[in-house]
């Protein structure tokens, strides 16, 4: 459930993205030629003060005979390569929310041909000053949904003085999956894995190691940063032995560090739906064979992740404990000790409203009007369910990950909440500051510094009255990113003078981030746990009977089972 949740994003994004393309390809500038391994390439002027470089490959196609292995190094440019377009997403499926952008829901789309990149640069930027710390970005959508199209990093890069890379990888079933069958075939010790988005993503990291000077870039001092899925993905990567010294910080946006065993995986065990074995069948038949579904085509792949009513799964096993990428003992355990995770400087946080932007679609919470006016059903329980998901966000992403890393002896843990939620009312009477906050998602814009992201919602959320604050806390915000992926401290964010930004402690000691009129940047302390939640949930005099465990049943995904039913008998939830 909770990766359903995550990947709201995704097509929030894709909507955005889609409602704001280009109206024709730019023109190459002569002055970004630059050579890689695979031979020439040429990009564009983006902006005033910013080049870029888009739909560069870094491994080749994973389709036919290197579909579910290890990705291969990408072939030579044939001639020049015109880096001008944003690359095809990989395989996906559209979503419901797509539909404002004329998209239907449910379709496959993107391409296998999709392990690509886009570079952003500050003008000028070249392999004779490639002292820039490179920021590469990994996006979320709940490694099903996404692309790095959605992502434009040309002011972060100009603002900053960085280079910024968005990249791809495979998504879903042909990301993640678990097989006897693939992995006894390996021709590649990697090719026994079961996370293949992450093989994609240590190859892009390698792929910048050897290219990133060209566009000014300091191999030596890169930061990976992801949100949501996207941030799971960076503490994949934190505690994968494969992605050792490929990166020196990491950023983790709203993320999570839980993983699924092999054995429930692969269908071995029970615990999960979509298991391999089952998607196996279903692709192609009793009697398979790992080359019949290698040589199955994308449609009928995909299709294996349907329902009976031809309604896309969205529910599938991902982060596995293959023992290639992954840890066998799991994801969060790898954190115990510096010793058995890639321990670089880590800054961690999560959003204060992280999952009002999911209840703002739920309609026993929220009601619609002319299908575009939502208004809450009842405002206070709206505020308060929202309050203990996303405390149960913070104490999984922030509290305990933090808490564990630095217990283990690891320091250089820094620690965020995004509370921003000035965005006022839309069309007289939607109250976005209620209905979203400082929901999930709503810190990206910020980081970028560029403000055209959800689509239709933008003018209405980023809007004249909020537009200073939000400048001010923008410029805050990359400060202190670009800050941390120079120094490795993220301090007061370089020459700003900001607030100085310490390191988490046993005290929760994080950073703020709001708009200059509420407080602004500011330190806060206080640790959040489960036992804190549920008994304030126990004692929270604005909820009756019922809310409350509606409440419990709402952070049910979050919790192991025992703890889950501990929790409802204390409370009296059946």
């Amino acid at each position: 459930m909770r990766h359903i949740w995550l990947g709201v994003l995704g097509a929030l994004a894709v909507s955005a993205c889609t409602g704001s393309a280009e109206q024709r390809p730019p023109e190459p500038l002569e002055a970004t030629l630059r050579t890689v391994e695979q031979g020439e390439l040429v990009g564009f002027q983006h902006s005033p003060g910013a080049w870029a470089w888009r739909g560069v490959p870094f491994a080749a196609v994973p389709e036919g005979d290197l579909r579910w292995r290890a990705p291969r190094p990408a072939p030579a440019f044939n001639g020049r390569f015109e880096a001008l377009d944003h690359p095809e997403p990989c395989p996906q499926f559209t979503s419901a929310l797509q539909a404002s952008s004329g998209v239907l829901p449910g379709q496959l789309v993107g391409s296998e041909d999709c392990l690509r990149l886009d570079i952003y640069a500050p003008e000028g930027a070249s392999a004779d000053n490639a002292s820039r710390p490179v920021m590469v970005w990994i996006h979320g959508g709940a490694n099903v949904w996404g692309f790095a199209g959605q992502y434009d990093g040309a002011q972060l890069a100009k603002d900053q003085d960085v280079v910024v890379i968005a990249i791809q990888y495979r998504l879903g079933g042909l990301g993640f999956f678990a097989h006897d069958a693939i992995r006894s075939d390996a021709t590649d010790p990697r090719d026994a894995a079961a996370n293949f988005a992450l093989l994609d993503q240590i190859a892009a990291l390698e792929w910048v190691r050897e290219n990133a000077a060209q566009f000014g870039g300091d191999a030596g001092n890169v930061t990976i940063f992801g949100e949501s899925a996207g941030g799971h993905n960076v503490a994949g990567l934190l505690a994968s032995p494969l992605a050792s010294g490929l990166f020196h910080r990491a950023i983790i946006q709203s993320g999570s560090f839980d993983s699924v065993s092999w054995e429930v995986a692969s269908g071995a065990e029970p615990g999960q739906s979509n298991t391999s074995a089952d998607i196996a069948l279903r692709i192609a038949g009793d009697g398979y064979t790992a080359d019949a579904l290698r040589s199955a085509d994308l449609e009928t792949v995909f299709n294996a992740y349907r329902g009976e009513d031809g309604a896309p799964f969205l529910n599938l096993p991902r982060m596995i404990e293959d023992g290639v990428t992954i840890p066998r003992d799991g994801l969060a355990n790898a954190f115990a000790s510096p010793d058995t995770f890639n321990a670089v400087p880590v800054i961690t946080g999560t959003n204060r409203d992280e999952m009002k932007l999911f209840n703002a679609f739920r309609d026993d919470l929220v009601k619609r009007y002319f299908g575009v006016i939502l208004i809450s059903r009842d405002a206070q329980f709206y505020d308060t369910i929202a309050e203990y998901q996303s405390r149960t966000w913070r104490i999984l992403a922030v509290d305990q990950a933090a808490s564990l890393m630095q217990s283990g002896g690891h320091r250089d843990v820094w620690a965020y909440r995004f509370d921003w939620d000035e965005q006022g009312r839309a069309l007289f009477v939607m109250d976005l500051s209620h209905l979203l906050g400082a929901a999930h998602a709503m810190e990206i814009p910020f980081v970028f510094n560029h403000f055209d992201f959800f689509g239709r919602l933008d003018g209405a959320m980023f809007n004249n009255n909020n537009a200073g604050g939000r400048e001010a806390l923008a410029a805050a915000m990359g400060a202190y990113w670009a800050e941390f992926a120079r120094t490795g401290e993220p301090g007061t964010g370089g020459p700003t003078n900001l607030p100085s930004w310490e390191r988490w402690n046993a005290d929760g000691l994080l950073m703020r981030f709001d708009s200059p009129d509420d407080n602004g940047q500011e330190l806060i302390t206080g640790t959040d746990s489960f036992e804190a939640l549920e008994a304030d949930l126990a004692a929270d005099t604005r909820l009756d009977d019922a809310q409350r465990c509606a409440v419990v049943e709402a952070i049910a995904a979050w919790r192991p089972r025992g703890s889950l039913d501990t929790m409802r008998q204390r409370l009296n939830c059946g």
